[in-house]
């Protein structure tokens, strides 16, 4: 059982953040035959499914259908969103028993040189208006940053509307903050997305790709984790194998093994900013 399978029903995006590399894919979306084709692979392989790779997953009209196939099959769903569609989908993503947490990049706004002011008014609307849902606000390096006005704007817009006092302090001490229940307000490190033409960063280290977590493809490409962005690493299409046939693969249990072996054998994974911070958190 993995903790998570992460299936990408779009690769397109309503945004162009820096920190985000465009995808080399051609860009699609997922049909409803096709994850309903991926849901009755994966089941029995775990519990919940993340609903992004790349892509905004707020910007597929089957949304709503992909809800209902995963609530008839008993599965949980994460989204995480820029938060540009959320004010529109709310009734769509309240109804949902499926949907368990949604991750709302609120840095996509500092990145786009968005009217933070219009951004952050309607995001704090719509998560008002979400009920029994756990909701993440995420922001991104206030560690790092001495002076930014644009995070001071969306921090004070977050400490007036859930009534928190020196927010921006708090968040420097503690990585995640509770404002209310069931919404939570995350600070980290950004990191910088692998990919196989940049220098090698790690040596070695310990990955939960294949122990925890695969990633799905919009086309049906397995890889090992949601961090392949162009699909470098790809292990099978589940449109046409099955799950079992793809984790048995010798290059899936090499990869496995190895990372359990604190080994990289993966160029690209040599070049994994995530995988970076991870290890040197453990230090």
């Amino acid at each position: 059982m993995f903790k998570k399978i992460y299936i990408e029903i779009t690769n397109i995006c309503n945004l162009n953040c820096k920190f985000c590399p465009d995808t080399k894919r051609i860009k699609k979306n997922m049909s409803l035959q096709e994850f309903t084709k991926i849901i009755n692979k994966i089941k029995g392989y775990t519990n919940l499914v993340y609903l992004h790779v790349k892509g905004e997953p707020l910007l597929n009209d089957n949304l709503p259908l992909f809800l209902d196939v995963l609530e008839n099959n008993n599965l949980l769903c994460n989204i995480t969103t820029n938060g540009i569609l959320l004010k529109e989908k709310v009734d769509i993503l309240n109804k949902s028993q499926a949907v368990r947490q949604i991750n709302i990049s609120l840095h996509s706004a500092i990145q786009n040189d968005l009217d933070v002011d219009k951004y952050m008014d309607n995001i704090l609307n719509a998560v008002d208006k979400l009920n029994n849902k756990i909701i993440s606000l995420r922001l991104w390096n206030l560690k790092d940053i001495k002076d930014n006005d644009l995070n001071d704007k969306i921090i004070n817009k977050l400490s007036t509307h859930y009534k928190t006092d020196n927010l921006k302090e708090k968040l420097k001490e503690n990585n995640s903050i509770k404002v209310k229940n069931n919404i939570y307000i995350n600070e980290d490190t950004e990191f910088v997305w692998p990919d196989i033409n940049n220098k090698e960063i790690n040596k070695e280290g310990r990955c939960l790709a294949l122990k925890d977590q695969i990633a799905i493809l919009v086309d049906g490409t397995v890889v090992p984790c949601c961090l392949d962005n162009n699909g470098d690493i790809p292990l099978g299409n589940i449109f046409t194998e099955s799950l079992e046939d793809i984790l048995n693969k010798d290059i899936t249990k090499k990869i496995k093994n190895s990372f359990e072996n604190k080994k990289i054998v993966c160029k690209l994974c040599k070049t994994c900013g995530f995988l970076k911070r991870l290890e040197d958190k453990r230090k």
